[in-house]
């Protein structure tokens, strides 16, 4: 199985820091940031950096920004031919059953903090057969893959060229030797995959008790088996969020931020610190303000009179005694390491709601400049997903062909028209229209109608009808004839 023997390590030792990545990125995007950042916690109790630490969950917002723009609205998929010929049809039905344009935004959501996705296609049921075939029929399924645990073997002279997939998954079992962890391993090669099963034991564990490392000790052997696949490639397709030429591996949008993440989460905590010291201030008083009790202990009797006498000018006031924690330039480093952030990540702050968001009177050009970084950077995610989707669905139409005696649809790359995830300006567009047709019509009313009020093609046919029909009844030729009246003087008396 290559990577995967006995006495190896699970996960294998060279993939181990990548996958340290997706699970530390994982959770600052969920904004779990005290597992991640512990310069805080180191400082303080453990106590008072429980109450103090504050964090701002501006990685989650940095992932589902460039997600919302790319897969937002759903693309539009194309054979290229008729809209009713057999390969339209068959390719909606593969988008549309596989609930694809959902599956594309996950991935995407997930792609900007892991840096890579994985495509998987399969033939089966979608529950597996605990459904009625009548109801969940064999079909191609593309699903998305777990990269923890996809494991590529790459070309020996071209480290970003992936030839085939390990996709392995630890399981806990309990069988008659009690209990045991199993890997399972599915191999994707062209035209073929071969599973096997491996035994192993943990060897490292967190002291959050999440076991980190398994060393496989022996191989189930009843348990390897291969399967045809009819398909001349893998079924696995992998799509980083952005990579270079000398690695498979993609680049997350949140690794490169990490210490701005650190050190905005520590101006705040420590903002936050100032103003309840400041919500809480001791108070310096007079000699003899203070009472005494039985056992001569001070009593501060102004707390309870909330009165103070004054004798004089020379006579100390009591006060509150305020600690001059700097809060102006601790907010104006906040805002500066915001913007840097920002800036690093391609995030306009009127993508974001904050700045200067005002756009009354502007037109959807210039909105479009003002986003023009963000929708650069959603450009470039987009020609790896615009790469990868055609080849899932030629997969998924390979695996259709290989598995039916009888196709009615010709195999093609469809075509994917993405949207920019922003409003269009109506008026802008029918002016640049008319300015390039002289004025000639360049839509029909029932294409109009369609698009303006979201009707189907039978509801605008229908509207068309009721519209040519009080067009009819409302037209003045009909008065023309009608008998002349005997005030008519061409009329008869």
């Amino acid at each position: 199985m290559g990577m995967f023997g006995i006495g190896e390590s699970y996960p294998p030792l060279e993939h181990s820091k990548r996958i340290r990545r997706y699970r530390e990125n994982k959770k600052l995007f969920l904004g779990h940031h005290t597992d991640v950042f512990q310069r805080v916690q180191n400082r303080l109790s453990r106590r008072q950096a429980e109450i103090i630490y504050i964090s701002a969950n501006l990685p989650g917002v940095i992932c589902k920004k460039s997600s919302d723009f790319l897969f937002g609205e759903q693309p539009t998929f194309s054979a290229g031919k008729a809209d009713g010929s057999p390969e339209q049809i068959n390719l909606e039905r593969i988008v549309e059953s596989n609930a694809l344009h959902i599956t594309n935004y996950e991935s995407a959501l997930s792609n900007a903090y892991r840096g890579d996705s994985f495509y998987k296609v399969r033939w089966g049921q979608e529950y597996g057969g605990a459904v009625n075939k009548e109801y969940d029929p064999f079909r191609a399924i593309i699903e998305s893959q777990n990269p923890e645990y996809v494991f590529p073997v790459t070309a020996p002279v071209n480290a970003g060229k992936i030839l085939a997939y390990h996709i392995a998954y630890p399981v806990l079992v309990r069988d008659s030797n009690g209990e045991g962890w199993i890997l399972n391993v599915e191999s994707h090669f062209p035209g073929e995959i071969v599973y096997a099963q491996y035994r192993m034991n943990p060897v490292n564990i967190s002291v959050d008790n999440e076991i980190l490392e398994w060393k496989i000790y022996a191989e189930i052997t009843d348990a390897r088996r291969t399967i045809e696949t009819g398909v001349p490639f893998p079924l696995v397709v992998h799509v980083p969020n952005y990579s270079t030429d000398d690695t498979w591996e993609g680049i997350d949008d949140l690794s490169e931020n990490k210490a701005l993440f650190d050190e905005i989460n520590h101006r705040l905590s420590q903002i936050s610190s100032i103003l309840d010291k400041h919500a809480d201030p001791a108070m310096a008083v007079p000699t003899g303000t203070l009472g005494e009790d039985e056992q001569g202990n001070p009593i501060f009797r102004a707390g309870i009179d909330k009165v103070f006498e004054v004798m004089g000018k020379e006579d100390v006031v009591p006060q509150y005694i305020t600690w001059d924690g700097q809060l102006q330039a601790a907010f104006m480093e906040l805002e500066k390491l915001i913007n840097m952030l920002l800036i690093s990540c391609e995030i306009p702050e009127i993508a974001l709601g904050a700045g200067d968001v005002g756009t009354s009177g502007a037109s959807g050009l210039a909105i479009k400049w003002r986003l023009n970084s963000l929708l650069a950077k959603v450009n470039r995610k987009r020609q790896y997903y615009d790469k990868a989707l055609k080849r899932v669905l030629v997969l998924a139409q390979m695996l259709e062909k290989s598995k039916q005696t009888e196709s009615a649809y010709e195999l093609t790359i469809p075509k994917i028209k993405f949207k920019d995830g922003l409003p269009n300006d109506a008026a802008e567009m029918a002016n640049v229209m008319s300015i390039r047709t002289s004025g000639k019509a360049t839509i029909s009313q029932k294409s109009a109608l369609m698009w303006l009020d979201d009707l189907t093609e039978e509801q605008a046919d229908a509207e068309m009808r009721r519209m040519m029909d009080e067009e009819a009844t409302a037209d003045p030729s009909i008065f023309n004839s009608l008998d002349s009246s005997p005030s008519d003087p061409g009329g008869e008396p």
